[in-house]
């Protein structure tokens, strides 16, 4: 069997993470709201006119908290097929990962408030 080539190999893996990301954007509602945002803040950024430094902090801000939703979910599926039945212990591994979600969402918004607060006011 011939062994297919590192460009191949990395061609397939972007295609399944725009697979998994698809899916997260079709079937997941907190993602779904975290594309909304995004798309608001994004326009703001234009009608604000921001600094490159400030795009740069609001794209990181929305890329952390978009991944770690991401993981959340991918977290929460996979606990869901391991134990079905309601668990305790299951139950703090997804509440963890949720308050990891959490934690990066209010950090992102701190940022969105540095960024647009001597903005508006």
């Amino acid at each position: 069997m011939a062994k297919e080539s590192f460009i191949r190999n990395r061609m397939k893996s972007v295609l399944y993470a725009a697979r998994g990301a698809w899916y997260l954007i079709r079937t997941e509602s907190s993602i779904q709201v975290q594309v909304g945002i995004s798309i608001l803040v994004t326009a703001a950024g234009f009608y604000f006119n921001i600094s490159t430094a400030e795009w740069i902090f609001q794209f990181l801000a929305i890329g952390v908290v978009m991944g770690v939703e991401g993981v959340n979910t991918a977290v929460e599926k996979l606990s869901d097929y391991i134990q079905p039945e309601q668990d305790p212990f299951i139950g703090m591994v997804k509440d963890i990962s949720a308050g990891a979600v959490l934690m990066t969402s209010i950090a992102a918004s701190i940022v969105g408030l540095i960024i647009y607060l001597p903005k508006i006011f």
